[in-house]
């Protein structure tokens, strides 16, 4: 989890995570440098699976979630926003599924499109955007991994890392990689809810065309460079 000045979600948020996790997990979280109570009410929830850690400046929403994956030591990683909500099934669900196949190194799902208050109207990601499609090339026309309804293999994340910069979004390079080295699945059921506020951390939504083929580009570029440095080294 990154987080910046998300004092208003943040509790609830990591109340909805922290209830489905065992004594074994963590919660790996890197602090931006928020500048509100953030960290205050971290603190006060008082759990030993918080690992919190702190950037000595602020780096941005790709660089502190690249550090919080480079810190994280579980074989299974999930991704979290500081605002959304985890529904109770989402941990069982993704977990069953990465155990029933060994070969799956990827799971998302739909979320539930939330408003600050956390009421929706019935709305999600998925349902907004279209359906999820496997695959390199879909996924460079029109990305559709939402990172905060993934989880990975940590073999994922040692391919990931580190990430090209700058790239388009965590999310979608962690999703290309995938694409390439890995095997996703999708789960057509909504796990979170996914919280749309006027203070969102992303600066990844409504950009231009220009923008969006200078993000595929750069995307595109980071793909096949870390294709042909994984080939030398042979992994």
């Amino acid at each position: 989890m990154a987080t910046y000045n998300g004092e208003a979600w943040i509790k609830i948020q990591l109340d909805s995570i922290l209830e489905q996790l065992g004594e074994a997990d963590e919660v790996v979280l890197v602090d931006d440098g928020s500048t509100d109570s953030t960290l205050d009410v971290v603190a006060a929830i008082d759990d030993t699976r918080i690992k919190v850690y702190k950037n000595s400046r602020n780096l941005g929403v790709d660089r502190t979630f690249e550090r919080a994956i480079s810190l994280a030591q579980g074989d299974l990683l999930f991704l979290s926003d500081q605002d959304d909500i985890w529904y109770p099934d989402k941990v069982g669900k993704v977990t069953g599924l990465f155990d029933s196949d060994p070969t799956t190194t990827l799971v998302l799902s739909d979320a539930a499109i939330i408003d600050a208050a956390g009421k929706t109207d019935g709305s999600t990601y998925f349902g907004d955007r279209g359906k999820f499609l496997p695959g390199v090339v879909p996924n460079l026309v029109k990305s559709k991994f939402l990172g905060c309804s993934m989880a990975f293999r940590a073999e994922m994340a040692a391919k990931s890392l580190p990430f090209p910069h700058p790239i388009p979004g965590h999310d979608m390079w962690i999703g290309v990689i995938n694409e390439v080295y890995g095997k996703s699945r999708f789960v057509d059921e909504t796990l979170i809810g996914y919280r749309r506020h006027g203070s969102n951390a992303s600066p990844y939504t409504h950009q231009g065309l220009w923008q969006m083929l200078v993000w595929r580009w750069q995307l595109l570029r980071g793909l096949l460079m870390r294709m042909v440095r994984l080939l030398v080294a042979g992994k």
